[in-house]
């Protein structure tokens, strides 16, 4: 994939750790100038220079993706120092808080739809307008999941966000589409680097959860960054409003 995104312009939500920073990097290795953003300088100076480690080309903003005047903000700087926006992969967001249905909270519901859902809207939204009054168009890849698509029991927020983040892939892919912007999702089974892959569970709960990916194994970033690139790539000119699972077949069965 060396050099398939050559000359474009990506931007990276949540990209200073874990699946983000790996995806950025990715998108750096095939040729993209890469934004990146997330809450905290370290992690993005760190993030930086990894990228740039590898010969690419990075920029970070400190930004809250659930803010519209952060989220316009990281869209201009990005612009204004790479000249424009070809590629978004929109993936800051929280992971699922384990609670049985009738007793999550008001409070619950807010901490995850402002992240997963109000986020992601807000960037979608400024990424078109700006692609638009570009009129080269572009592709937006959001992070999705699993559970997007399935349910599993006791994550009711996160299982909801992730199923509202499917509806406006769908819904922008129908109405961007006449511009030339694509808008599709990856969906993401457990991943090495997240907190039930790598977290410190017991193993027979991590054996319960490997068996069920029928590949045999968790996910990783670059697993998902070969999707991610792959539908920002021409190679992928004729796909909109889908939802690539990268799950190790987690969703055949």
């Amino acid at each position: 994939m060396n050099n398939i995104l050559d000359g474009k312009v990506a931007l990276v939500t949540g990209g200073t750790l874990g699946v983000g920073r790996g995806v950025a990097v990715g998108l750096a290795k095939a040729g993209a100038k890469v934004a990146i953003c997330g809450r905290h300088d370290d992690q993005g100076k760190e993030a930086v220079k990894l990228i740039e480690s590898t010969g690419g080309e990075a920029l970070f903003v400190r930004a809250d993706v659930s803010k519209s005047a952060e989220v316009d903000s990281l869209i201009a700087q990005t612009v204004k120092r790479f000249g424009h926006l070809d590629i978004a992969f929109n993936n800051a967001g929280l992971a699922a808080q384990f609670k049985p249905f009738h007793e999550t909270t008001e409070e619950d519901y807010d901490y995850t739809f402002d992240a997963n859902v109000r986020g992601a809207y807000l960037c979608m939204r400024a990424e078109i307008i700006q692609m638009m009054k570009q009129g080269t168009g572009g592709s937006i890849i959001n992070n999705s999941s699993i559970q997007g698509h399935v349910a599993i029991a006791t994550s009711g927020h996160y299982t909801a966000s992730k199923h509202a983040l499917e509806g406006y892939t769908k819904v922008a892919a129908l109405d961007c589409a006449k511009a030339g912007i694509r808008v599709n999702s990856v969906s993401p089974g457990v991943l090495s680097e997240g907190r039930l892959g790598g977290g410190d569970i017991p193993q027979q709960f991590k054996d319960f959860l490997i068996a069920k990916h029928p590949l045999g194994r968790f996910g990783t970033s670059q697993d998902v960054a070969g999707a991610v690139i792959f539908l920002a790539s021409e190679a992928a000119a004729f796909i909109t409003g889908a939802s690539i699972p990268v799950d190790g077949g987690y969703m055949v069965e």
